[in-house]
């Protein structure tokens, strides 16, 4: 597989081994979310994080059921790929 399909293989069972853990398996709960990015972000988010995730779940939320599906899931990680991007100093 090239870089990208890697990626995108890599995020799809990031997702999947979060989601469904405590309710539906095709969307991450708040204490889902919080694992998640508690896991495999930690660098990101390390202060206030409980305030963070009800902040992110509002924002995320589009379809308004109080759930992160995969859709805005990837929202999130594109969201956080650009600021990350943006903090890289540019050649």
């Amino acid at each position: 597989m090239t870089q990208l399909e890697t990626a995108m293989a890599i995020l799809m069972k990031t997702f999947d081994t979060y989601a469904g853990a405590e309710g539906q398996k095709d969307s991450l709960n708040k204490a889902e979310c919080k694992n998640l990015l508690e896991k495999e972000l930690p660098g990101l988010l390390k202060t206030s994080l409980s305030y963070e995730v009800d902040k992110l779940l509002k924002g995320l939320d589009f379809n308004g059921d109080s759930e992160v599906d995969f859709s805005e899931f990837v929202v999130l990680v594109a969201a956080l790929t650009c600021a990350c991007h943006d903090r890289c100093p540019k050649k």
